[in-house]
């Protein structure tokens, strides 16, 4: 993994701390020289362990097609809706436009959509219907 690749990784897993982001961790296990790997819920240990080249995480993460058209309809009303109104003929300020981005990326990431294009990367594990640690 490159350091840009790392960095790319560690900036999305950073903002899935508060959405019970689901990971495959890996590490190497310094008493017998094994690999180990599980899934568990993203929290700040993992991420350490990350950090200090300890281990592997991957996310468990939804490719954007994967949205159903419920998302999709909920995605547009959370924007209409949500979102600052901006007067017909007017150019949204900075704050707007801000606004309106943090709110739509709050949903994608509760969703645990993949919006940095990590699967394609190998950073990623695209849920599946057979892969899916999100599943009850």
């Amino acid at each position: 993994m490159t350091q840009e690749d790392k960095e790319l990784l560690l900036k999305d897993l950073s903002s899935r701390l508060l959405y019970n982001c689901r990971v495959f961790y890996e590490y190497i296990d310094n008493l017998d020289n094994k690999t180990y790997g599980y899934s568990l819920t993203l929290n700040t240990w993992c991420i350490d362990e990350f950090i200090a080249n300890k281990a592997v995480i991957k996310p468990y993460l939804r490719p954007m097609s994967s949205m159903t058209e419920e998302e999709e309809e909920e995605y547009w009303d959370i924007i209409n809706s949500k979102s600052p109104e901006i007067p017909v003929g007017e150019i949204p300020s900075i704050e707007t436009i801000a606004q309106c981005s943090v709110i739509v990326l709050d949903w994608l990431l509760s969703k645990e959509f993949d919006i940095k294009g990590l699967i394609p990367m190998g950073l990623a594990i695209a849920v599946t219907e057979e892969n899916n640690p999100y599943k009850k």
